[in-house]
């Protein structure tokens, strides 16, 4: 069977002062009436039932996550103990469906994606899963196809084509690269995004741990040995604690004999920052996004947002990021929308940590 993991254990730095710890971006309505995270699983209920689908975060958000989808089992929504980077994570998820289903097929989505195309997003998980079905080994991965030389994604190289299928071998995964490099990819023509939604059968993800990462596949057998049992909570506390974090990609996807990759048919945008706020609004006359109350005068290409009640003047402006909430406003050129990360981390340095 099909099941699906929606991966929400990020903090969302990047689109403070909105996103909070007690409050990231996935739970955040950024790209329309739904959050985040609602949406992604609104989008996976094409293709997977709720009854099937989990989603796994930091304990802190597990009784939020509640509130915003009801629909899921309790149980279902599992808090990690501490932060551990994605391939920890996976493999978590992994021994909890292999657990109730040996031969389960996981769809692994990140909870902050845009893809407003459901039809012919389920087409493509569909079209993954006769990989599957066909090469159970395999790891099924989507890229997107470059509409610009991004150097905040990593790249995914195409190898020869599946006999049978609108899949490709993956020939090498590359890092993020420079604009020179990226514009080399783009003219290139056979390389894509890395979307970071994966496919694969939970005990081919494990066998991969086990074989790549040794030590970390110990410690997710450990916690799986206590599945169902009253120790489980403390098991993976101290388990999952022990783990040494590492992204799926170091992990796995770029060692792994048999990674496929089929170019996805939907549009799609990771919402990484605050920019993507002007790809996913209507702009004004003056190519502004803006959520909330604003008043532009002689003010061009911002990004502004404000909370109910709250107007925002703008005057004589140009390329800024402008964001208002109820303790906190933050404004920046659009060209420094990496540095709110450092914001953040200024913020813990002075102990004001109700900020963040």
């Amino acid at each position: 069977m099909l099941h699906a993991i929606i991966m929400a254990g990020g903090s969302g730095t990047r689109f403070w002062p909105a996103s909070r710890k007690v409050k990231p971006k996935q739970l955040l309505p950024l790209a329309g009436s739904r959050t985040m995270i609602q949406a992604t699983c609104d989008r996976l209920g094409a293709v997977v039932p709720a009854e099937r689908t989990s989603v796994i975060t930091s304990r802190l958000l597990v009784e939020p996550i509640g509130v915003q989808l009801p629909e899921l089992r309790p149980a279902a929504i599992i808090g990690e103990p501490c932060r551990r980077d994605t391939a920890p994570c996976v493999g978590l998820a992994a021994a909890l469906v292999a657990a109730e289903d040996p031969d389960g097929v996981m769809l692994v989505c990140p909870s902050d994606h845009v893809i407003l195309q459901h039809d012919k997003f389920a087409d493509a998980v569909r079209r993954g899963v006769a990989v599957i079905d066909e090469q159970p080994d395999a790891i099924v991965t989507f890229g997107i196809r470059p509409s610009y030389p991004a150097e905040s994604f990593g790249y995914i190289q195409q190898g020869k084509a599946l006999a049978g299928h609108e899949a490709y071998a993956v020939e090498c995964f590359r890092e993020k690269p420079d604009r020179a490099t990226a514009e080399k990819y783009v003219a290139e023509g056979n390389f894509l995004w890395n979307s970071g939604i994966f496919l694969w059968k939970a005990k081919t993800i494990l066998d991969a741990l086990a074989k790549h990462e040794p030590e970390m596949h110990t410690h997710l057998q450990n916690i799986a040995s206590a599945i169902g049992t009253d120790s489980f909570e403390k098991v993976l506390d101290t388990e999952f604690a022990a783990i040494l974090g590492k992204s799926i990609d170091y992990a796995v996807m770029e060692r792994h004999d048999k990674v496929v990759v089929i170019e996805a048919p939907f549009d799609w945008d990771d919402v990484g920052s605050w920019q993507a706020v002007s790809r996913l609004q209507p702009l004004d006359d003056h190519g502004n996004a803006v959520v909330g109350d604003h008043i532009g005068i002689d003010s061009k290409n911002c990004i502004v947002q404000a909370e109910p009640g709250h107007t925002i003047v703008t005057i004589d402006t140009e390329d800024l990021i402008v964001v208002q909430t109820a303790d906190a406003t933050l404004v920046a050129p659009r060209s420094s929308e990496e540095r709110v990360r450092e914001a953040v981390a200024e913020l813990e340095k002075r102990g004001m940590t109700d900020k963040i």
